[in-house]
C-alpha cells in the first residue's frame, strides 16, 4: 500500500463492549486529535484494515476485530498560523508560558491542521523550537483537550533542549487542582502506579504492570463537598492522563471525565482538572520560575455551587 515506510501504524483488538460500532467512529474515539472526516478519508484511501483486510465506512466491528491504520506522514504546508486571543503569562527570547483554555487542542494531528494552540502560537511569536516537528512546533508537553492551564512553549532549539531535560528530570513543579467524585478522607497521599496501555480497552491507559512505566502523583485535599473533593495535585511523572488515571486508580475519579469518570448528578462537560503551577529554570539564564494561573469560570461555578448544596 505505501512505497515509503514513512507512515505510522496503529493496532487495535475490538472488545466485545464496542461490538457493531462503525469503524470510523471506533477509530476516532482512539484518538480526540482525529477527527471523524480525516478517517473516513484513510477508509477511503485504504489506510484502515480488519483483519488485514481493507474495508468501508459503514463497516461496523466485532469483537475481536484487529483493526489497523496506517497515517501517512504530515505536509509540510497543511500547518498554518492563525490569528486567535492567548493567555500568555510569561514570554522572552526563549520561552513563552500560555494559560490554555478548556476545550483548545495544543497542536495539529491529521485531519485537524487547524484552530488548535499551536497555529495561534504561530502567528503570535513567527519563531518556535522546531525539534518536534512541523506538527508540534515549540511544544515540550502538553496537556488534553479540556484541561486548562499552563504550558511553557520553546521559542528556539536550545530552550527546547533544556526545558525537555527538566521534564526528564522530574525537576519542572507542575501542580494541577481537580475536582474528583467521592470524599477523600485523609489529607493527603501518593499514588505509585505505573501506567500503560490498557490491555481491556486500547482506547485507554490503565494502571497495568506489564508494558507500562512508572508513574508517580502526590494529591492534597483542599476541600470537601457532600460527595466530591477538590484536591491539589503535584506530578512528579508525566505519563499520558497520569491525573485521570491514578485517581480513578484509587477510586475517585475526576468530575466529568469522559473517558475515566463516573456517572454523576455534577454536571460538567470534560474532567474538572487545571494545570495551576508551572516552574522551571530558565534554560538560557538558569534563574528559578515559577506561574500560577487562577481556576477557569466554568470551575469555579461550579465549585460555588457544590458549597450551595
Amino acid at each position: 500500500m505505501e512505497n515509503t515506510p514513512l507512515f505510522e501504524r496503529f493496532d487495535w483488538t475490538v472488545e466485545a463492549a464496542d461490538k457493531g460500532e462503525r469503524i470510523d467512529k471506533f477509530i476516532t474515539s482512539a484518538n480526540e486529535d482525529w477527527s471523524r472526516s480525516q478517517v473516513q478519508a484513510w477508509v477511503k484511501e485504504g489506510r484502515v484494515t480488519v483483519n488485514g483486510e481493507p474495508i468501508k465506512n459503514n463497516y461496523k466491528v466485532s469483537a475481536d476485530d484487529e483493526v489497523t491504520l496506517r497515517v501517512p506522514p504530515p505536509r509540510e504546508l497543511a500547518i498554518k498560523a492563525e490569528e486567535m486571543p492567548l493567555d500568555i503569562v510569561f514570554e522572552d527570547a526563549d520561552v513563552v508560558v500560555v494559560n490554555k483554555p478548556r476545550g483548545l487542542v495544543v497542536h495539529p494531528a491529521p485531519g485537524h491542521y487547524s484552530g488548535t494552540l499551536v497555529n495561534g502560537l504561530m502567528h503570535h511569536c513567527k519563531d518556535l523550537s522546531g525539534i518536534n516537528g512541523v506538527l508540534r512546533p515549540g511544544i515540550v508537553h502538553r496537556i488534553d483537550k479540556d484541561t486548562s492551564g499552563l504550558l511553557m512553549i520553546a521559542k528556539n532549539d536550545k530552550a527546547h533542549i533544556g526545558l525537555a531535560e527538566q521534564l526528564k528530570n522530574h525537576t519542572v513543579n507542575r501542580k494541577y487542582v481537580a475536582l474528583v467524585h467521592g470524599v477523600i478522607p485523609h489529607e493527603m497521599g501518593t499514588i505509585d502506579a505505573p501506567i500503560g496501555r490498557d490491555p481491556k480497552n486500547r482506547q485507554q491507559m490503565a494502571v497495568v504492570f506489564e508494558n507500562s512505566k512508572p508513574a508517580v502523583t502526590h494529591f492534597v485535599v483542599l476541600e470537601r463537598f457532600a460527595d466530591a473533593t477538590l484536591v491539589e495535585l503535584k506530578l512528579e511523572t508525566g505519563r499520558t492522563h497520569q491525573i485521570r488515571v491514578h485517581m480513578k486508580y484509587i477510586g475517585y475519579p475526576l468530575v466529568g471525565d469522559p473517558k475515566y469518570g463516573a456517572k454523576s448528578n455534577i454536571d460538567f462537560d470534560g474532567q474538572a482538572l487545571h494545570a495551576k503551577t508551572l516552574g522551571f529554570e530558565h534554560p538560557r539564564t538558569g534563574a528559578y520560575m515559577e506561574f500560577e494561573a487562577e481556576l477557569p469560570a466554568e470551575m469555579k461555578e461550579l465549585l460555588a455551587f457544590l458549597r450551595q448544596q
